[in-house]
Order: C-alpha cells, then structure tokens, then sequence
C-alpha cells in the first residue's frame, strides 16, 4: 500500500490495470460499419428523404458513394453555418480501429478555387478558409464556401484505416445561387494494392474480362477480387487434357469472344459415383464462382441494384442403374447497344449459367469409361433495330365548294 495526498493506492492493482491497457486490440472496422472519430463518426453529409443534406449521416466503412444534395441557406450569415467552411470536414480524427486509441488526422491535401465565371484555380497552399461574406455594391457574395468535398481513406486487409486524405472544391455564391448544391464523394483505396482497371468506360470493350463478384448476404455492396482476371473464369484446356490435373487452372471469360474448353474424365469402378460428381462440379464452378456480373465496365460495386444477377439452371437426365454426373456448362450472356447510335456502348443485360447432367451406365470393377466434360460461354447480342425517326406527313384538310365541278358533275 502507499498513500498520496490522503489517497491511499494499491500497488498491485495499477500494475494489473497498466498491464490490461497494453493489450492489442482485436476490434476491426468491418463492411458497412459507420467510421468512429474521436467525438462520435465522420459525418457524411446525403440526401434521405428529400434533396436537402443531411449532416448527420455516418460514413460507412468500404462503402464508397458519390452524392449530390441541396442546401438552404441564409447568405447573410454563411459565416456562421459550419457545413460551408472546411474546417468541418477537415477538423475531425478517424479512429484507426473501432474504440481504438489511435487517431489518424485527416490531410488536406488540394485545395481548387471556382470563380463566378466558372474557372478553377488551384491553391498553393492547403490551410483551412473560412467563408466570407464580401458587400459588392447591391448584392452580397460569400466566398470560400465549400462546394465539393471528396474523401480518400486508405485501410489494410485487417480492417484498419491508416490515412485519410481531403480535396476541396471552394466557390464564391451570390444571392442568385441559393439555395446551394454540394457533392460529396467518399472512397476506399487498400494500402499496397493498385486500383483494379476497368473494362469498358462506360461499356465493355470486346476482349477485356467481365466485371464479377459475388454479394456475401443481403443488402451489402458486390465483394470483388483486386484481380480482374479471376473475377469471372471457366475451365481451362490444355493438350494433354486431364480433368484431375486442371483443378484451379482457370481462363478468363472474355467480353465478345465466343468460347469453348474441355477436358477428359477417366471412370473406375473403384471411384464412387457421388465422389466423381462433386469433383466434377468443382472443376466446372471453380472457386468462388460468381452471383453478379457488371452491367457496364465501369460499374460501381455499391450499386447493387443495377448489377445483373446469374441466373442459375440445372438440367439432368435420369436412368435406372446409372452414374449421374456433370457434363457440361453453358454460359450465355445477352448484351446490348445502350446510348446514342453515334457511340453506341455495350451493355449486359442477362447472363444464364446452365449445368446440364447426363448418365452413364455404373463402371464394373476393373473397366474404364473415357467421359468428356466442357464448358461453353456464347454472346449474344440482343439489340433492337435502329429505327429511323420521321415525322408523320401532314394532313392535308381541304375542303371545296360544293358546286367546284359544275356543271361537269
């Protein structure tokens, strides 16, 4: 025991205390999760049930959005209305973890400046502006307001943000502006990775890979692996084609190109029939097969609602006394011209994914069956005809006299 200033201490248990505050915590950010600052959450100003923001929306952790929303204001007192100044959105620290006691400042790191006309001029400098409110004449303008703000965060593969970056777009506004638009944009960009290049911008290119992923459960945004060339795959072949040696080759499934690989399946009947069905069904899905694919090459993952889901058909014939196995997977993706007949951008609309089953007669015990099994993927295009816009010929309304043709009539 010792005491101070009439306090009286346990020694022991400030060692047991001390030694619990060192213990790495566990806690993560996880998908969707609101991002903790040291006050409350970074705010993310949106529109929820009408155009005017709202400043109490939270930044969810990996979900990037892009939003525009209205804002009433009083240009006399811009000054005073915090969502107008920089500091508002610059000011706040992130918590590098959920409850976790390091904090990760936000940096601003460009500043742009819009005029009245509409030019843009960047900052040299990134120190935070205060709206000002300037008399010219018969009109009052308020400068420095924000107009844009788009966040850039960094985070590592344990759910952790590491930085946070921030660019501003100011403007001056005038009386005959308001009410005020903003927008605001929010992004997640993993630390060590490069950004995943697009296939198309907006439609697909012929010969880029489609855009794929799958949605672990409902209502969260489309999970995409970094690399574009294993998001949507079928089985590969080879020259010795052997379906036991091929498990986890894949190739990737090109927009445009009509596709076809296969391989050989050698039966015994030392292999039990269920056994040799499930390989075979793995071999055809491979590994995290998809649920969705993109719609344009430039397609957004949180945009759940415009990603066109894979629609799933099995087929099977059954005999008595047989083997049912896996023979075949048809993949058909219907496209379209979407846009103006000038640039016309290609567009998915449908993506069909059909396992087609046969059987085969039971392998007796010492014989062989040699079995082929392939994967097919087929674009079709399902574009309506360009119609010619004419407009209808007048109607001519013309009435005579009716004594015009006397007396021949």
């Amino acid at each position: 025991m010792k005491t101070s200033d009439g306090f009286t201490l346990n020694a022991e248990s400030d060692i047991s205390f001390t030694t619990k505050l060192d213990i790495p915590t566990t806690a993560k950010y996880k998908y969707g999760v609101p991002l903790q600052t040291s006050d409350s959450f970074l705010r993310f100003p949106s529109s929820l049930t009408s155009s005017l923001c709202t400043d109490n929306n939270p930044a969810a952790f990996l979900v990037n959005q892009a939003v525009r929303c209205t804002r009433k204001i009083n240009l006399e007192q811009c000054e005073e209305i915090e969502a107008l100044s920089m500091a508002f959105y610059s000011s706040p620290e992130i918590l590098r973890a959920p409850d976790s006691r390091t904090k990760v400042p936000i940096t601003v790191q460009s500043v742009l400046i819009q005029s009245l006309n509409k030019t843009l001029t960047r900052r040299e400098d990134t120190d935070v502006l205060q709206p000002a409110l300037v008399n010219a004449g018969h009109f009052h303008l308020c400068m420095n307001v924000v107009l844009e703000v788009k966040y850039s965060l960094t985070y590592t593969d344990r759910g952790e943000v590491t930085k946070a970056d921030l660019s501003f777009l100011l403007g001056t506004v005038s009386s005959v502006v308001v009410p005020l638009q903003q927008k605001f944009e929010i992004h997640f960009l993993q630390e060590n990775t490069k950004p995943v290049p697009l296939s198309g911008n907006p439609g697909y290119v012929v010969g880029l890979p489609l855009a794929a992923g799958f949605q672990p459960h409902k209502g969260s945004g489309i999970i995409q692996t970094t690399n574009r060339y294993r998001q949507f795959t079928i089985l590969h072949s080879t020259a010795e084609q052997d379906c036991l040696a091929l498990e986890g080759v894949r190739t990737p499934v090109l927009f445009g190109y009509t596709m076809q690989s296969g391989c050989k399946l050698r039966l015994t009947g030392a292999l039990p029939c269920r056994l040799v069905a499930q390989k075979v069904k793995n071999l055809l899905w491979g590994q995290g097969f998809p649920d969705y694919v993109a719609p344009f090459g430039n397609s957004q993952a949180q945009d759940v609602l415009d990603w066109v889901p894979i629609h799933f058909i099995t087929q099977s014939f059954n005999r008595k006394d047989s083997c049912q196995l896996p023979g075949a997977l048809v993949i058909e993706v219907k496209w379209t011209k979407y846009g103006s007949l000038l640039n016309p951008q290609a567009k998915i609309v449908n993506v069909t994914a059909n396992l087609i089953s046969s059987s085969f007669p039971e392998v007796s015990s010492g014989n062989e069956r040699t079995i082929l099994i392939s994967t097919a993927v087929t674009f079709v295009d399902v574009s309506a005809p360009a119609e010619a816009g004419f407009r209808a010929p007048p109607a001519i309304n013309a009435r005579l006299p009716f004594n015009f043709f006397f007396p021949f009539v």
